[in-house]
């Protein structure tokens, strides 16, 4: 279905403003601009950001649903013969070889990463993003597994993996922020998931296997 020019033209005008608060947040640093500094800089009401973005915080995080719902995407898109382990693992492989955004690794994400590690409010949404991330993940394992409610099997796999992912690309990131350059962080980033989700395979590997 094609996108309707009403739509185009919201989703262009959220991208506008989310890319002008960023520019302005890299030149100033996030706690010293306001959504007012924003809505001058895109010449548009401080409603009209509210309108797109529920916090300031959700200005330089725009793409917080798509990081919120990743996990859960995959597990549910996995293939026939593939537990939740390997199905992230996979995807997260893919992520460092294309060099996407997805899972928080990437060339240019260093300065992005900086700012986000001086403002304590970034770093709590940062952190409530992974929280919500990890929900859902449990919530499409226990729904394609037809759990009861009161098993707790579905949201310990789930926190399980979304701890491997958060210990392997905090370690990434700390070498970024030190000054190593991605490309050469990436071998080493590689063999070390693959490493860490070794170890979940042979504990809770067998479990959800798509039939």
């Amino acid at each position: 279905m094609s996108e309707g020019l009403r739509a185009r033209k919201k989703r262009e005008t959220r991208l506008r403003i989310s890319d002008i608060a960023t520019g302005l947040f890299m030149a100033r640093g996030f706690d010293n601009v306001t959504v007012a500094d924003v809505a001058r800089a895109a010449d548009v009401s401080v409603n009209t950001v509210f309108n797109y973005f529920a916090t300031k915080e959700d200005l330089l995080l725009d793409r917080a649903p798509e990081v919120e719902d990743l996990l859960a995407r995959v597990v549910r898109e996995r293939e026939p013969g593939e537990t939740p382990v390997t199905a992230v693992l996979r995807d997260f492989l893919d992520a460092l070889e294309t060099g996407h955004y997805r899972y928080g690794f990437h060339e240019a994400g260093d300065d992005f990463l900086r700012m986000v590690e001086t403002s304590p409010s970034l770093v709590a949404r940062v952190r409530e993003m992974g929280e919500t991330r990890e929900r859902r993940l449990a919530e499409a394992i226990a729904e394609e597994a037809g759990a009861d409610p009161d098993d707790l099997t579905p949201a310990l796999v789930a926190a399980q993996i979304n701890a491997v992912l958060r210990t392997v690309v905090n370690h990434a990131v700390r070498r970024m922020i030190a000054g190593e350059r991605a490309d050469d962080i990436l071998p080493d980033l590689r063999e070390r998931a693959e490493q860490a989700f070794g170890l979940l395979e042979s504990g809770i590997g067998g479990r959800y296997t798509r039939r």
